[in-house]
């Protein structure tokens, strides 16, 4: 059942590239071929001429390491001050930790758009964020809004509650501080989730596309799933070109995965241990 399943999944992708090695006409004959008949294997270079895709990967990979850097930075701490430390009001935080998950992501896009658009100081804004864009078309929008996300502070949480108590007790007794204890000793125990995140927040940020085709209008901004869109047009649709393009947009993620697939697989099956 597993192998009829993932042959199911990877049908797609066979697709998309053996599509992207056809010409115009091998794409419009009827009934479709699986193999092409002449293998272009210069759409691929036409695809990334056709428009600015280093411009488009180059952006797409920087807001992604942002993303994935400054969540792991925020969402490790957070984790373990739910685990670890105890404050007056950590259930009630945890709670709406939990209660963020159940929001689905695009009932939020209004009103992170007036957010970002309404921020003071920028973009024209006076002190009210009124008169001018804010973080419209800018570095801020495209990396501030999701850069931590309530499912990585729960992982972690589940992850540092795992740990042994004895470990922090120990430290502790040495002279080591708090920040010490979560940087030095328990932070490098929790690998697995490390992994898991920085791949799952790597893929969500590589892949999104409704929030940079909102907030940005300047061809030096766009990502790669947006300037995809690029091929789609009015007369016709570029379909060589834009399988070639979406095979390159893939292949990160395949090779990212690949090396911590062993740490993703782990994270997620001890994600429940408390």
């Amino acid at each position: 059942m597993l192998g009829v399943g993932g042959l199911i999944m990877i049908v797609p992708f066979v697709w998309m590239i053996l599509t992207s090695l056809k010409s115009r006409a091998d794409i419009a004959a009827y009934p479709p071929n699986l193999l092409p008949d002449e293998w272009v294997w210069s759409n691929y270079q036409a695809a990334l001429d056709y428009a600015p895709f280093g411009t488009y990967f180059r952006n797409s990979l920087l807001i992604a390491i942002g993303h994935t850097v400054i969540n792991l930075m925020l969402a490790t701490m957070a984790g373990y001050a739910l685990a670890r430390v105890p404050f007056r009001g950590r259930t009630v935080v945890f709670m709406a930790v939990l209660a963020m998950m159940m929001i689905p992501t695009y009932t939020k896009i209004v009103p992170q758009y007036l957010i970002a658009k309404g921020m003071p100081f920028f973009g024209g804004n006076d002190y009210l964020g009124r008169g001018g864009y804010g973080w419209l078309d800018s570095w801020w929008v495209l990396i501030v809004p999701g850069a931590l996300t309530p499912f990585a502070i729960f992982l972690f949480r589940q992850f540092y509650l795992s740990l042994p108590r004895e470990l922090e007790e120990a430290a502790r007794i040495d002279g080591m501080g708090e920040f010490g204890i979560f940087a030095r000793v328990m932070t490098p125990l929790v690998k697995p989730a490390i992994a898991t995140v920085a791949l799952v927040t790597f893929e969500n940020s590589w892949n999104n596309f409704l929030w940079p085709l909102l907030v940005t209008t300047r061809d030096d901004l766009r990502v790669i799933q947006v300037g995809l869109a690029a091929f789609q047009l009015a007369e016709r649709t570029e379909w060589s070109y834009l399988m070639a393009g979406s095979t390159l947009a893939t292949v990160p993620m395949i090779v990212l995965f690949l090396f911590a697939q062993r740490y993703f697989v782990q994270g997620f099956a001890t994600a429940g241990i408390k």
